[in-house]
């Protein structure tokens, strides 16, 4: 899987995370910080595609190290995948997460995930 199919299933996740629910889970760990993905069934309806589309884009993800699933709990970001997500945050809808986050938790975030801060 290309990383360009990475960024849309990523960009698809902030938007309905930014847009639709307007708010977001944030875990911490020492092993880092993971943001709470919307699950298959609902990016796949966000983009109008079957369902059974997204599944292997999933498990590419997974593979690649930038989401982890958890039977019952759900899928979230990586370490890794945490810092791509911010990154297109950052990129493309910078104002709305500070809206939703605050500028100072979003700049922490960036800070703590690696970015730039």
């Amino acid at each position: 899987m290309s990383n360009r199919d990475h960024d849309d299933i990523i960009d698809a996740a902030i938007r309905i995370l930014l847009e639709e629910d307007r708010q977001m889970t944030i875990s911490f760990s020492p092993g880092g910080i993971a943001i709470r993905f919307p699950t298959t069934r609902r990016l796949a309806e966000y983009l109008g595609i079957p369902h059974y589309y997204v599944l292997p884009q999933f498990g590419a993800m997974e593979r690649d190290g930038l989401i982890t699933r958890i039977e019952r709990v759900g899928i979230s970001t990586t370490p890794v995948g945490t810092e791509l997500l911010l990154k297109l945050m950052t990129e493309h809808y910078q104002v709305r997460a500070e809206e939703i986050l605050g500028e100072e938790i979003f700049q922490a975030l960036q800070t703590g995930a690696g970015g730039r801060g």
